[in-house]
C-alpha cells in the first residue's frame, strides 16, 4: 500500500461549501483543487488528474449532469469516480443513469459520510 495523497477535485458554486469540503479533505490528507464554475473542469481534470471528483449539480454557468456525462464518455476520465453533491432532493433516482456518477450525496451532508465515500471509491 503506498500513502499518495488522494487528489480531489471539488466543483461547487458555493464558496461556503468549497471551504468546508476543502477543509475537511485537505485534514484527512487529501490534496484538494476547487473551483466554483464548470467552464475550468476539463482543463483542470486534465492538468490535476484527480483521483475523485465532487460535482456540484447546478452550478451557476453550467449543469453537472451535463459535466459528468461528458466526464464519463471521455476515455482519459471514463474511470474516474464522481460524486455528485446536490440539494436537488430525488436527484439520484430521476438522474444517475443519465451521467453514470457512481454515488450521490445530498446537501446538507453528513461529513464523515462524505470523506467515507471519497476513501471508499478515491
Amino acid at each position: 500500500m503506498h500513502n499518495r495523497k488522494k487528489k480531489v477535485l471539488v466543483i461547487d458554486d458555493d464558496h461556503d461549501i468549497l471551504e468546508i469540503i476543502s477543509i475537511v479533505l485537505d485534514s484527512e490528507g487529501c490534496e484538494v483543487l476547487t473551483t466554483d464554475n464548470g467552464k475550468d473542469v476539463e482543463q483542470l481534470v486534465r492538468s490535476f488528474s484527480p483521483d475523485i471528483i465532487l460535482l456540484d449539480v447546478m452550478l451557476g454557468d453550467m449543469d453537472g449532469r451535463d459535466i459528468c456525462k461528458a466526464l464519463k464518455s471521455a476515455d482519459d476520465t471514463a474511470n474516474t469516480p464522481i460524486i455528485i453533491v446536490s440539494a436537488t432532493h430525488g436527484w439520484h433516482t430521476r438522474h444517475e443513469k443519465y451521467c453514470n456518477a457512481d454515488h450521490y450525496i445530498s446537501k446538507p451532508f453528513d461529513v464523515t459520510d462524505l470523506v467515507e465515500q471519497v476513501f471508499k471509491l478515491a
